[in-house]
Parts: structure tokens; sequence; C-alpha cells
């Protein structure tokens, strides 16, 4: 009896996996109800933000994964040079990682639709000579993530420059090198100019001597050796986030405020956190709280209003920190616009009411980048901007649809057909766009004062990747 009970079983195992050898990748993957994709932290795929997982990469996979019907597994790689070899392992589905198409890796990986395109630069510090050409750096230094595009293409350009030589890092990214170039570590390194343009937020010292390629694109990549299905869908989900404007909101989240401040306005910024914040970050702290929002989005809004100067005052009599008007102050309750804590206590009191004010359906971040120019405009010019942006056929809970129509609103072709008339319109999308940059770069003070607390990245298998 035991040995027959053990026959059926074995032979109902045998069955199951053969079942699931004949199902489809998609229908492995709904039947398990777990996308697996392998990634890597930085700041243009996947990090731990303000508000928990954040990432250009990050966003795409998990609606990929919501679009799938299926739970989300990530897998972070150690080292760059990690992820495809990973790929062709089958040890994930896909690697979303802001990885180059090149004819090399597509040897190795199939990849699906682009979603993103990008140059090569090099990068150098300034202070230094800018290099025309590589020529003038080769008796340099130069360093380049070990697997990554960048050492693919200067192979390549070896052929043209017999003499250039670099080295590849295994153990640090690329936005790691590029901050050895800003600390002056090394003289130069390779970066995508997505990478570069997010670096240069914080460090407007680091520039682009040249591009050293063509426009590139980035895509995910999938193993060989399978069917069609996961590429497919894929396929299917770019084109459903192209078309409904999805894919271009989730860029602009990420990339579409970055170069608001130049190189001054990101250094007195700095050192006006390190100066002045202190004295009130107790406050802006405890404000958030009781309101319930992000106190560096609050100290953001305070130093976009006064440069967190208490006495500050503009030309229309808008007085304090948070830069309240008289009749704003006094529906506020509060008395002395003068008093830094009160000013606090009534800018995070106005934001608070406006959020609430705002339809439901406006999900972050959208809402509260409309909450900050109605802010700055005023609610009801707000409104006008919106009606406009649905006459224009944009979606006017979509932030990236209304700063296109706010600064209709001084317009008198669009004006006189508003309910509230003529408002300064560029205004509020200048407002809005600094305090975006004024947040990250404390939010990005906060990560780095905290790395250190930080587990480190899970350590993956040693393997030949040279090939890739």
């Amino acid at each position: 009896m035991r040995l027959l009970i053990s026959c059926i079983m074995f032979t109902l195992l045998l069955n199951a996996c053969s079942d699931e050898r004949d199902n489809s990748v998609i229908e492995q993957i709904r039947n398990k109800g777990e996308l697996v994709v392998v990634t890597r932290n930085a700041p243009t795929t996947y990090y731990q933000g303000a508000d928990g997982e954040m990432g250009l990469e990050y966003e795409l996979v998990s609606r990929f994964a919501k679009y799938l019907g299926v739970k989300l597994k990530l897998v972070i790689a150690d080292n760059f040079e990690d992820i495809l070899p990973m790929i062709v392992r089958h040890e994930a589905h896909l690697a979303a990682a802001a990885l180059t198409v090149t004819e090399k890796r597509k040897k190795y990986v199939r990849f699906g639709p682009a979603y993103q395109n990008i140059r090569q630069h090099l990068v150098y510090r300034s202070g230094n000579k800018r290099p025309e050409s590589l020529e003038d750096i080769l008796d340099s230094q130069l360093e380049v993530t070990a697997g990554t595009s960048h050492a693919e293409r200067l192979l390549e350009l070896r052929k043209i420059h017999p003499d250039l030589g670099w080295k590849e890092n295994r153990d640090l990214s690329s936005d790691e090198l590029l901050n050895l170039v800003y600390e002056q570590v090394i003289d130069y390194t390779i970066a995508d100019s997505n990478d570069l343009t997010l670096f240069q937020r914080y460090h407007k010292e680091v520039y682009s001597a040249f591009t050293i390629s063509d426009e590139q694109s980035l895509a995910w990549a999938m193993p060989y050796h399978t069917d069609d299905s996961l590429l497919t869908e894929a396929n299917n989900f770019f084109r459903q986030l192209r078309s409904n404007g999805n894919l271009k909101q989730l860029i602009e989240r990420y990339y579409g405020h970055a170069d608001q401040l130049g190189f001054v306005g990101t250094r007195l910024y700095l050192r006006h956190a390190k100066t002045r914040l202190p004295e009130f970050q107790p406050h802006f702290e405890k404000m958030a709280r009781r309101y319930k929002l992000d106190w560096r989005l609050l100290a953001a809004i305070g130093y976009q209003e006064s440069h967190w100067k208490p006495d500050a005052k503009s030309p229309t009599g808008v007085r304090g920190i948070m830069m309240l008007t008289q009749a704003t102050a006094k529906q506020l309750n509060i008395s002395n616009r003068l008093d830094p804590w009160q000013s606090i206590e009534g800018g995070a009191k106005y934001l608070r009411r406006i959020l609430d004010r705002l339809p439901t359906r406006i999900s972050e971040p959208d809402r509260t980048w409309l909450a900050l120019a109605a802010y700055n405009v005023g609610y009801y010019h707000l409104q006008d901007a919106r009606s406009i942006t649905r006459q224009l056929g944009g979606d006017p809970d979509r932030w990236i649809d209304l700063k296109e129509s706010l600064p209709l609103l001084s317009q008198k072709k669009w004006y006189k057909k508003t309910k509230y008339g003529y408002a300064r319109g560029n205004e509020p999308v200048t407002y809005v766009e600094n305090i975006r940059i004024y947040h990250d770069l404390l939010v990005w003070d906060d990560n780095r004062v905290n790395a250190r607390r930080k587990k480190p990245a899970q350590t993956l298998p040693e393997m030949d990747s040279s090939a890739f």
C-alpha cells in the first residue's frame, strides 16, 4: 500500500512539473503570483526616499506587476556587472536597472521596449581645464563602473585612440564615481545623461565635457530560451503607459525639475541649510507632525518664501518665514506673522487646508504639487488653470499638464474666459519646481546622514561576467 501511494505521489509530482514546464512564462508568473525583478540601488532606478521605496525603475516595475495581477519581488544586485548574468541564469524574470541597449548585450539577453533615451558623457569638475577630445585625457585618471555600457563604448573608442586607458571599478556605482570626480579623487568618469542630470541637482560643479556616444535606449532585459509571453506583455504594458500619458508623467516626476536651480542657487541653499535651518528645524518638524506633512517639504516652502528669514517682507505686505498675507493670517488665527513659530504653524495649517480641499481622486505626488501651486497663486486661480487644462484636452489632476496651463492665466485670450481673471501664472510653476528641488536636497542630505546605518546590499554569488 505504501509503495502504491508513493508511486501515485511521484507520478503526480512529475505531472505537476511537466505541466509547469508546459506553461508559458506569464502563466508561471501568474500561477506563482510573483514577478521577480533584479535592479540596483541608484537615483535613476531604486532607492529609499522620503515616503518609502522610489525610483523610476521601481515605479515602472511596480505598475507592471500590478498590470499582471501579481506581487513584485525585488532583488538588489550588489554590483552592476552581476545583473545580466542573473538574467542569463534565469534567476529573475527581468532586469530593470537603467540598462542601455547595445549590440553586445543583445547576444546574451533580449530587451523589451525602449522607455527612455540617453547619451554617454565624459564628466569633469569645474576648476579644471575642460577637455575638448579624448586625446586630452590620455594621461589622466579615468574610471568607469565595471560591466556598464561605458566600458563597452571605451573599447570601441580605443580602436580610434589606441593609447586610451581607464580603470573598471567593480565596487563603485556610476553615481559614486561621479562623487569621486566632484571630490577630485579621480579626473574623469563616464556617465549617462540621466545619471548626470540627477547628480547635478546637488553638485553643480560637475559638468559634461562632451558626449562619447550617439543617443541610446534604455530598456528591460529578459532571458532568451523562453517563450515570448513576458515580452509581449511588456510591450502591451508600455504601449498602454504611453497612450495614457503615464510614462511621460513618471519621467517628469523624476527629471522635470532637476535643472531648475543654477550653480549659485544650489550653493546658497546648501549654505543656508547649514547656517539658518537648524534654528527653525524643530518647529518645522513639530508642525509637520501636527498637520501630517513632511517637515522637509514645509521647510522647502519656508525657504522659497523667505530664505528662512523671520523678518522677510514683500512689496505687497506679505510677511514672515512663510510669507502669510494679513488676511490669511487672520483666517488662521495667527496674531504675529513675524514670530517664526506662529508663521510656520500658519503655513502648515494653510497647506493642510488646501490639501484637504482638493478632490480626493488626485493622487500623490500631484496632489502636493497642485496644493503648492494654490499656496502661491491662490486656490481659485488654480481651479481656473485646471479648467483651462481640461479645455486643452489635458488632465487637470496632473501637474505635468497643469504647469503648461498656469502661464495662460496671464494671457487675456485665456483669463477673460475664467471665473477669477488674471493671475501671474508663470510664478506658481517656478514656485513649485523650486520647492521640489529644495525638498529633494533636504531628503538627499538626510539620506546621506543616515546611509551609515543602512544594511549593506545583499551579496550575490561570484560569477564570470566578463562577457557582459
